[in-house]
């Protein structure tokens, strides 16, 4: 990963501040090689896929990609200390781990806001798992209130924050974020390691996390990977006992020299208590303490994927995907007079389809790669409700909504490199059709969209170690399943338009990595639940605007040098994201933070390595009118910023390549911070305590 930095005092930006802060990046930066002499090309990247998720031969170079973009590789996860995916993309530039939620802390959900966009179960995000939709509805639902995936089992985090809307969609305003999962080995015999980990939170209970791979390639070309990680025990409130399982069978098989076959088996459950929201008195009193000890999520999802790459020439390339999965989540809230739980089971199944071809070509001066694909995503389900009375037991009525829809996607982009310019259009067609069919009521509701979302990214290879890029696109965010529900005469839901531009610049080379990005995003008719109300409601908060500028550095002291060892990194984000209609217009959208940062140094002598690391978010409002002075109850109100430390050390074993012993302190001095549920169970939530951990490993 690459982390950035700006340390001086930021002001809100200005199309010209942002030009000068690229340019600014370029004077400062130490020197670079000389550019290819005139009439030269840049080496163009290979037409290979690679395993890039990006996929068909294009931007597979995070290098040269035309777009803000961060990889997280293992290692770096390791050394971060986390616990969770959340954990991990909190030192991301422009990602907001939120956990505004009510499964806030749990390993449930996935809480992830990009450049002020909400984070509340990650809805305006494309979140995939190895180039596979994560959400269990992607169209119509594309809330992570059920994650199927855990930390142990991912090797890379790859967040594409802008420029990659032609691919995939249709939610990607929020950028495009791939999980991928542990690698097959390509050694023959048993390939492996096994990993425990133990955390002891300094209030509330402990857990244990566990993980293991096995694999081997063998000599007929099969490759083979089987993945596990769990985790059993409590988080730091009381009453917050988690279950995960994280099963996964990775395969691949060379069919010829130019091409495989390669896919996954899935199986994931999990089960959380969620303690919920405290009032401000009970927060004072004991904010580890549990007022719901009956809530609780739940999910299970069994999956497959197929895929079929073929690279028939130097020039050409055709890759197939299909994917199935069975998802099922529930949840058991209780409400606020304790008199009554309202239980959500709801099931899905999703099929999905995505073939593509890349040529390419040349014309004149020109290298071009067309690229061309189809995706066709199938849904069905159905969300379920009953209420128990908690006095009696009693059972009332189940309230049934059959969802489907039947979503197609076709796209088409042409990188044109000359010299050393990148140029790709490229454009996006959806055709979504969508229903929602009221058992009880014998009433549907429906909605059919058609959407042409046009992009243009452009990269000019400054050297072979510098590439500057600006890039705009569109995304297209379809009514989804509950929505559809809110639509009245006075509340007639409109889908959500969102258009994106970037310009940046990026740096590469042996010691050093550093960016800067400056955005600008136009979100209309953008839909908000509406805080506090039972059953949920959507509505139109008109126009907002996001900009802001991301800026990271990450330097390694030369290996020869007096601090050879050590490596240091930092990033910094300002965001502001404004309402720009209603009566609210002018104010800031709720649960983002204007100012985030990340500190870090990693030293390693011989055997050890030591990291310290801190993540700060600055304070943020809770609700649209942008309420300053908190209530009794905690449902609205200023939620403060908090900095947080964190440290580590690690120890290999020598002679055993692989063996590792790890301990740590997240949360280092003990801040006491929190977040705010406004859903069902609405309230200050407390954050982690300070966390004790030792991990081994152990590698065969």
């Amino acid at each position: 990963m690459r982390h950035f930095i700006d340390r001086t005092a930021v002001e809100p930006p200005n199309s010209s501040r942002c030009a000068t802060a690229v340019a600014l990046l370029v004077l400062i930066s130490p020197p670079v090689h000389a550019q290819p002499a005139e009439g030269s090309a840049a080496p163009l990247d290979t037409i290979q896929v690679t395993g890039s998720w990006l996929g068909t031969g294009l931007q597979n170079s995070v290098k040269n990609f035309a777009g803000g973009r961060t990889v997280v590789d293992k290692e770096e996860i390791e050394a971060s200390g986390a616990t969770s995916i959340g954990d991990a993309m909190r030192r991301i530039p422009g990602v907001q781990s939120t956990d505004n939620s009510g499964t806030a802390g749990s390993a449930i959900s996935l809480n992830i806001g990009v450049r002020g966009l909400t984070g509340r179960y990650s809805p305006r995000s494309t979140v995939l798992l190895d180039g596979i939709p994560l959400a269990v509805a992607p169209y119509g639902q594309p809330q992570l209130s059920f994650a199927p995936v855990s930390l142990a089992n991912i090797e890379t985090i790859d967040v594409v924050r802008g420029g990659g809307a032609v691919r995939y969609g249709p939610q990607n305003v929020g950028g495009i974020i791939n999980l991928t999962t542990r690698s097959i080995p390509t050694e023959p015999g048993l390939n492996g390691d096994v990993t425990v980990r133990h955390n002891n939170f300094s209030k509330g209970g402990h857990n244990e996390q566990y993980s293991t791979m096995l694999g081997t390639q063998l000599d007929n070309g099969l490759g083979l990977a089987l993945l596990y990680s769990g985790m059993t025990g409590k988080e730091w409130r009381a009453g917050s006992d988690e279950r995960v399982n994280d099963l996964a069978l990775k395969f691949r098989y060379q069919l010829s020299p130019t091409s495989e076959l390669y896919g996954k088996l899935s199986y994931f459950d999990v089960k959380s208590r969620t303690p919920g929201g405290l009032t401000v008195a009970q927060y004072n009193a004991d904010p580890f303490q549990n007022t719901r000890p009956t809530d609780y999520w739940s999910g299970e999802r069994k999956g497959i994927d197929v895929g079929y790459l073929n690279t028939i020439s130097a020039t050409q390339e055709f890759e197939i995907k299909a994917f199935y999965n069975d998802s099922t989540r529930e949840s058991g809230l209780i409400n606020a007079a304790n008199t009554q739980i309202t239980y959500q089971p709801r099931n899905y199944e999703v099929t999905g389809i995505e073939p593509r071809y890349t040529q390419r070509f040349t014309l004149g001066p020109t290298t071009q790669d067309v690229t061309v694909g189809y995706r066709y995503i199938r849904e069905r389900g159905n969300d379920n409700s009953f209420v128990q009375t908690v006095a009696t037991g009693r059972i009332g009525p189940t309230s049934t909504f059959e969802n489907q829809t039947d979503a197609h996607a076709f796209y088409i982009d042409d990188r044109i490199a000359f010299g050393n310019w990148r140029v790709t259009p490229g454009v996006r067609f959806e055709h979504i059709d969508s229903a929602r069919y009221d058992v009880s009521a014998r009433r549907t509701f429906d909605t059919k969209n058609d959407k042409s979302l046009p992009t243009l990214s452009i990269a000019y290879l400054l050297t072979k170690d510098w590439t500057l890029f600006a890039n705009y696109g569109t995304s297209f965010g379809p009514v989804q399943n509950l929505q559809l529900n809110s639509q009245t005469p006075t509340n007639p839901l409109k889908p959500e338009i969102a258009k994106t531009t970037e310009v940046g610049a990026r740096l590469k080379s042996a010691g050093i990595g550093a960016e800067l990005t400056a955005f600008n995003l136009r979100f209309d008719n953008q839909i908000l639940q509406v805080p506090g109300v039972i059953p949920a409601t959507f509505q139109n908060i008109g126009a907002t605007e996001h900009d802001g500028i991301e800026a990271a550095i990450d330097y390694s002291f030369d290996r020869d040098g007096p601090l050879r060892g050590l490596n240091v990194y930092a990033n910094y984000t300002y965001t502001r994201a404004i309402q720009k209609s209603g009566a609210t217009a002018g104010l800031d959208v709720p649960f983002y933070a204007r100012n985030t940062d990340t500190i870090g140094a990693r030293y390693t002598l011989s055997q050890w390595s030591f990291n310290l690391s801190s993540t700060h978010q600055s304070s943020q409002f809770s609700d649209l009118a942008n309420t300053v002075v908190e209530p009794g109850n905690a449902t609205t109100g200023r939620v403060p910023g908090f900095r947080l430390w964190n440290v580590q050390a690690a120890y290999k074993l020598p002679g055993k390549k692989g063996h590792e012993i790890v301990v740590g302190l997240n949360n280092l001095t003990d801040k006491r911070y929190y977040t705010r549920n406004v859903d069902g169970n609405p309230g200050r939530m407390v954050g982690a305590p300070r966390t004790a951990y030792v991990q081994g490993r152990f590698v065969f």
